[in-house]
This record gives C-alpha cells, structure tokens and sequence, in this order.
C-alpha cells in the first residue's frame, strides 16, 4: 500500500468516526441497529445490487468501540438476523441407497436454490437433518446448490456464505493487510457447508462436486450479487475429516485455525482448531485480491 493510499484511508476513517460521534451524541435514545442503518443511508453505502450495507456499518461501530473510540448504546436483544429465529421446516424426502459408481449417474444436475422456496426449504432441512453441525441459514452473501442424479434423487447439498472475518492463515497466504482484507473480505466466499447425503456411497463423487460447483460458481456469484468472487476458502475439522476430497479437488491446505468462531472479532468464541483450505477460482486471483 502507498503511502498515500494510508493517508487517504486514515482521513476517511477518522471522518466516519466523527460523524458517528455527532450520530450517537444527537440521538442518544437511538438503538445499535437504527444507527446503522441511518450512517449506511447517510454514506450511501449499497452492495451493487442496491441492497443497504448496514452490516458492514455495525462492523465498523464495533471496531471502533473495542478500539475505545466510541461507546455504542447497550444491546437491546439479539441482532435482527433471521437465523436468530429461523425453524426448519422437515420436508419428506427419498434415502434408499444410493450405490452406483460415479459414471452410471452422471450427468448430475447441479441447481443454486438460494432464490427457489421449496428447493431451498429441502437444501435447508437436509443439511439441518445430516450435517453433524446442522443448519440455521447462510452467513451473509450466499449461495446454495443442490445434486440430483439422473433419477432426480438427492446427492449432495453445498452452501457457500461470507467468508471468515479473520483467518491469520488464509490472509497470510493472499498476502493481505488488514486494510486490504477489509477492502476485499466480500471478494472470496466460504464453503462453509458440504453435505454427501448419508445414503449415498459413491466413490469420487465429492471431490467431482467441488471441480464442477467450483467451475461455475464465479458466474453464479455476479449474477446474483454483481461482483467478482476470486478465491474460495473451507475449514475442515481435522478430528473428523482428512480433507481428502478437498485436496483431490485441487484445494491447497494453508495453515490452521486458532481455535475462535469464523465471524469472531474480538478472540471470545472458542471452537475447535480447524485446518484451513483454499482454492483459487482463476490465474492471477492473488494479484486481483491485493492490487
């Protein structure tokens, strides 16, 4: 970064910050959440398809109060995010075997179901039903695919939602900054739920998923948000799973997690140490993530 990319992006900081001080100080009786709305209004920061950026207002709000620089109003009640109160709703479904090798079903049909109720409703209840670590909805920007096979049975179901705030391994990898990843977090995507369905036993099919979901992924990213997608990342639990089908598919292993949630700030939530995965969706995707 140059030096007057710094300077430039030190002025712009402490301008927001100022006007979120006259904000809080105006309208002391304001919650968390009219603020951030009302600062991402007043900024006119919208994603490219128009939807108003008020999450990326509340990530700043508190950065700068576990800087010390503000004091936010106190939390009212859980955020207004619908995995809050999300139920999933059980949908009837086929599970007989599934045992044929890879060739007998292919080709596979491969549907993102983020905008199609029922076919959403079913992903949903699949990965909340058989996922050891079930399912309450996508984390942000997000899409959803669901497999059949030729017969029109379920396979497979695969989520892809807003990357990792934080990774000292990925970020490590790119070769980001703290600033750039802030400017770039909204260009990779997580893979942050990959289900084989419990009945199906076929072997090669997973990492034959991740290579054809990975291939058309990019385009399904800017058609439905408008903006490219240049690398995408996992996090596998070492204690279950040996990444086999990821590295199969071309996934390079990086580093390991420190043992706090994806979306963690502020080192509190303790998880599982998770290894780390990427793949890269084109040539020269590192150059694109820091230029």
């Amino acid at each position: 970064m140059s030096v007057k990319e710094h300077e430039n992006g030190e002025q712009s900081e402490v301008g927001e910050l100022r006007e979120i001080r006259r904000m809080i100080e105006d309208h002391p009786d304001w919650s968390r959440w009219r603020l951030s709305v009302q600062l991402a209004r007043q900024w006119e920061w919208y994603s490219p398809k128009g939807q108003l950026r008020d999450m990326a207002v509340r990530a700043l709000l508190l950065k700068f109060q576990a800087r010390g620089q503000i004091r936010l109003p106190p939390r009212r009640g859980p955020s207004p995010n619908r995995m809050n109160k999300k139920k999933i709703q059980e949908i009837a479904h086929e599970s007989d075997p599934i045992l044929e090798p890879l060739k007998q079903l292919l080709p596979l049909r491969i549907e993102e179901v983020s905008r199609q109720r029922e076919k959403g409703q079913l992903l949903e209840w699949l990965i909340h039903r058989y996922h050891y670590l079930s399912y309450r909805g996508a984390v942000g920007y997000n899409l959803k695919y669901l497999v059949w096979d030729p017969r029109e049975r379920p396979l497979a179901c695969l989520v892809f939602s807003s990357a990792a705030w934080k990774c000292a391994a990925r970020d490590q990898f790119i070769g980001w900054t703290q600033t750039i990843r802030e400017e770039r977090i909204n260009w990779i995507t997580n893979n942050s739920r990959f289900l084989i369905l419990p009945w199906v036993s076929v072997k090669h099919l997973a990492s034959h998923l991740l290579s054809v979901v990975l291939g058309r992924l990019p385009g399904d990213w800017w058609e439905k948000y408008a903006q490219p997608i240049h690398l995408v990342e996992t996090f596998v639990d070492s204690e279950r799973f040996a990444g086999t089908s990821y590295r199969a598919a071309g996934w390079a292993e990086v580093g390991r997690t420190q043992g706090r949630g994806r979306q963690d700030r502020y080192h509190r939530a303790e998880v599982s140490v998770k290894s780390v995965y990427v793949k890269g969706l084109h040539r020269g995707f590192q150059e694109d993530l820091c230029r």
